[in-house]
């Protein structure tokens, strides 16, 4: 049986072996990267076959999933192109900002282009892998693809012109970055450090969870939690007054003008 194989052996390659080996898959995988003295970490943690070149790597591909990154692409597919192995007819770019049109321009037919962009909370099995696919890509081919991130966690079918969208938004970073900012306030506010960030994560993850579980709409569970002359009513006008909905869609506008950048 061909195995699932990575060409780029950084954090992302790292999350979903990790979430693939946790979920029981046992699938081969084998990594490919230009310096393979990082890859041994990969492979006590995954069992991961590491591929002593790039021909090898490519000629054992069922699956061949480019996951460098986006300024690397190019490149990447030209060395496949001239490696001397053929490579599968299904292959998944996780290079964010790189459209279809070029991935086929820079690795043609026969080959057949995904494009995916799994979150990297895939390591725990509770990713978010949004997914596009060429219009080359048979729809019998389709459920493979939503088999595989499926095993690190939710995905969603969408056209590409909404990939950049989804990729801004998506990222866990958002919730890290909310959790430091709030845990900070709450201890200049007077609360130890420790206490502090317990209390901004049940407000961000436990809130959210909450939200999934009960099937309230956002706007019911804002309401019931704003009680108006209320504490958090004060700080969420606050807040809002602040341009807190300005500074949210200007960070996510900058994350789809950098995924642009990309394609070029």
């Amino acid at each position: 049986m061909k195995a699932t194989v990575f060409l780029g052996g950084g954090r992302i390659t790292g999350a979903l072996c990790a979430g693939l080996r946790l979920a029981g898959d046992q699938c081969e995988i084998v990594v490919y990267d230009r310096n393979p003295e990082k890859l041994k970490a990969l492979r006590r943690e995954s069992r991961v076959e590491i591929a002593r070149d790039l021909k090898s790597a490519v000629a054992k591909a069922g699956l061949l999933i480019i996951a460098v990154r986006p300024g690397s692409v190019k490149e990447m597919l030209c060395e496949v192109e001239a490696c001397g192995a053929a490579p599968p007819a299904l292959c998944v770019s996780l290079a964010a900002g790189i459209p279809l049109r070029n991935l086929r321009k820079w690795l043609g037919p026969p080959v057949r282009w995904v494009r995916a962009m799994p979150s990297p909370v895939c390591r725990i099995g509770r990713g978010l892998t949004p997914v596009s696919f060429d219009r080359g890509v048979a729809k019998s081919d389709r459920p493979r693809i939503r088999k595989l991130f499926a095993l690190v966690g939710p995905v969603i079918d969408l056209p590409e012109s909404q990939m950049d969208a989804i990729t801004a938004t998506h990222s866990p970073t958002h919730g890290y970055h909310a959790l430091a900012n709030l845990a900070e306030a709450a201890h200049r506010a007077g609360l130890n450090r420790k206490a502090a960030l317990i209390a901004a994560a049940h407000a961000l993850s436990d809130g959210i969870a909450y939200w999934r579980e009960s099937g309230l709409e956002l706007d019911e569970l804002l309401h019931e939690a704003a009680t108006p002359g209320g504490i958090a009513a004060a700080t969420m006008a606050a807040m809002d007054k602040a341009g807190y909905a300005r500074v949210v869609r200007k960070g996510v506008s900058a994350g789809i003008a950098q995924a642009r950048r990309n394609a070029k």
